[in-house]
């Protein structure tokens, strides 16, 4: 069997896998950004209500960071400590001497881990089904 580079469709098909992985990493950007804001909405609403830290839960923020195809996507979810309360995000998690532990953070990341497995996976299947 011969194959000619110069075919159409072989062409063809070398420009859609070099697409696959722009449309697989602009599918994973969307999924880290989707569980990151779940992630920090769910630990906001876990941690209101602490009447002597009303207003850590607006502390809570998220960033993402896209270092571009290739080279990946992450997030970072937690108090901001420039903000109000937010130097209290380590003292409420995991507690101290005195005080005993309010977790949030980690179980808003257990809560959110299957939705984000899930999303990577379509995001996968989606880039396959470009093909």
């Amino acid at each position: 069997m011969r194959i000619d580079t110069e075919s159409s469709q072989l062409n063809d098909l070398v420009a859609e896998l070099r697409e696959v992985p722009e449309g697989a990493h602009d599918n994973t950007l969307k999924a880290v950004r989707f569980t990151a804001f779940g992630i920090k909405r769910a630990a906001q609403q876990s941690a209101g209500g602490i009447a002597h830290a009303p207003d850590y839960p607006r502390a809570i923020t998220y960033d993402t960071t896209d270092r571009g195809v290739g080279d990946g996507v992450s997030a970072e979810i937690g108090p901001d400590k420039d903000r109000r309360q937010g130097a209290l995000g380590n003292i409420l998690e995991y507690g101290t001497v005195n005080n005993p532990p309010y977790a949030h953070l980690g179980p808003a990341l257990d809560r959110w881990s299957p939705d984000f497995v899930a999303g990577l996976e379509k995001a996968a299947a989606d880039a396959l089904d470009a093909l």
